[in-house]
């Protein structure tokens, strides 16, 4: 057993069907521990109680893959990077088509790795990512939709509602929606109900997590939090999610980390965004006013290795409890709300 495969040891007490949760796990909620080996991965949120994971499938046997998840009864998402330019697009492809022999059918992908107002000086430089993202869009698009493979953009604390819609409506495909991130978009000052709202039809991937919110002298830190624990309004948001697109998986990401400081108050954070109004600023900082955490934000910066190992694994079993209890309660709900509008 490799060092990788140790770190996410299952143990030996299986759990009952009871507690077990639809809700799958990302494997970037073990950014701290690193996701290793996809096969031990899946056998540690089998062993959680997790209904499916969302991972990267490189390196991996997508036959093995595709069986030990069939084993478990859980689904499996991937995570695959669009090709740059037309030389990547075989390597794409043979990424599209393990991801399909490992179970999976769609990928959550990302055009930004990094942070908007931290990764572009200028307006001229984010037009320039936005043209590149573009490109690669279109080169992936026909080989999703000749292998009926889904590729689902996260917002990545790049694109704004305006902006990711624009780009749906104009590649204008069945085969490339969204990976709705519940708590980036704050980040960029949109109401997270609001992006959901919007975001909620073109869904075909989730990264459910909750957010603590506070002040410091350049703008706010925004965090996540274990589910419940936070300001989203997660009951509202998994049923809009759920109802628009009632077969969308629903995947943890719960990083635990520092919180990021959000630099609303400083010259560069609004480079990029020259239409801005100052009243969107306003509602930003009273969004975080208002909903300012009643404790302090969480950190890890002074715990040692093996806590900041303890604290990350504890906060993934805290967001799966509250699952368990939760999601039952809104599917519930739905079926409620289903019966009265079809008079049933």
């Amino acid at each position: 057993m490799t060092r990788r495969q140790l770190l996410f040891t299952v143990p030996a007490a299986a759990l009952a069907a009871s507690d077990r949760t639809t809700m799958g796990v990302a494997t970037t909620s073990y950014a701290l521990k690193g996701a290793g080996d996809p096969l031990a991965f899946l056998d540690y949120c089998h062993s959680l109680g997790a209904g499916g994971v969302q991972m990267g499938l490189r390196n991996a046997d997508p036959g093995a893959v595709r069986a030990r998840a069939e084993k478990h009864g859980m689904w499996v998402e991937a995570f695959l990077g669009l090709p740059a330019d037309t030389a990547a697009v075989e390597g794409f492809e043979r990424s599209v088509v393990a991801a399909k022999a490992a179970g999976a059918t769609v990928a959550r992908i990302a055009m930004l790795g990094g942070r908007r107002y931290e990764t572009f000086e200028t307006l001229e430089s984010f037009r320039q990512f936005a043209q590149r993202s573009w490109k690669s869009l279109t080169l992936a698009e026909p080989v999703a939709r000749q292998h009926r493979f889904y590729l689902a953009i996260e917002n990545h604390k790049d694109w704004r509602i305006d902006e990711m819609l624009a780009m749906l409506n104009r590649i204008s495909s069945q085969w490339v929606g969204v990976t709705v991130d519940t708590g980036n978009s704050i980040a960029l000052l949109e109401d997270p109900m609001a992006v959901v709202e919007a975001y909620a039809p073109y869904a075909l991937a989730t990264h459910i997590k909750d957010m603590g919110v506070e002040e410091y002298p350049d703008g706010f830190l925004l965090s996540e939090v274990p589910l419940g624990e936070g300001f989203l309004d997660l009951p509202r948001i998994v049923q809009t999610l759920t109802r628009a697109r009632p077969g969308v998986k629903l995947a943890l990401e719960m990083m635990t980390r520092d919180p990021l400081k959000i630099p609303v108050l400083t010259a560069k954070y609004w480079a990029t965004f020259p239409e801005r109004k100052a009243s969107e600023l306003a509602a930003g900082l009273a969004l975080v006013r208002v909903k300012k955490s009643a404790r302090p934000l969480p950190r890890i910066t002074g715990l040692s290795r093996e806590q900041q190992l303890e604290l990350e694994d504890r906060n993934v079993r805290l967001c799966l409890a509250w699952s368990r209890n939760q999601l039952s309660v809104v599917s519930c709900q739905l079926s409620v709300l289903g019966g009265m509008t079809t008079g049933s």
